[in-house]
């Protein structure tokens, strides 16, 4: 009811709905990365049009919604204290994989420029707890995004070669 009242004097204030509510998964999602991509500093032109593709494609959106759901995650973003008000959402409406994914759309955005910066790592790190994903697993995430192999799937050096021969 209180969700319908604001929307209702924001469309008599002439302010334009938002199409994206609070407790929609793909603003929670934008939001994050919406920070992550600002983390280091006002987002450059190869992670904002990296943060519109991750989202278009991630989402199923046209250049047009994408445009608005990340205007409107701006905005969240700005109000937000912190975190939990996104994750809590994420973890409500999506399972593991779901939200496994989201880390990895993180990666994808931290990765945009070429290198991760330790802020970024850390954010990654702070979300991806909350979100449930592992330590283990955010790192293996990481690893597919930059096209590395995963760890077991490297060179073995000699030592793990004359222990897979006792």
């Amino acid at each position: 009811m209180l969700e319908r009242l604001k929307t209702f004097m924001a469309e008599f204030a002439g302010e334009p709905t938002r199409e994206f509510g609070e407790d929609d998964y793909r603003l929670a999602a934008a939001a994050l990365l919406v920070h992550l991509a600002k983390a280091e500093g006002p987002a450059d032109t190869a992670e904002r049009a990296r943060l519109n593709e991750v989202i278009e494609k991630n989402f199923g959106l046209d250049p047009a919604a994408t445009a608005r759901l990340v205007q409107s995650a701006e905005a969240s973003d700005q109000q937000a204290v912190d975190f939990y008000r996104f994750t809590r959402v994420l973890c409500n409406n999506l399972d593991q994989t779901g939200r496994m994914r989201i880390v990895e759309m993180m990666w994808e955005i931290a990765l945009a420029d070429g290198a991760v910066q330790e802020v970024e790592e850390n954010t990654v790190a702070q979300i991806a707890e909350l979100l449930g994903v592992s330590p283990h697993d955010r790192v293996r995430l990481r690893q597919r995004v930059a096209g590395e192999p995963e760890a077991g799937t490297a060179f073995a050096g000699p030592w793990q070669a004359a222990a897979a021969k006792e």
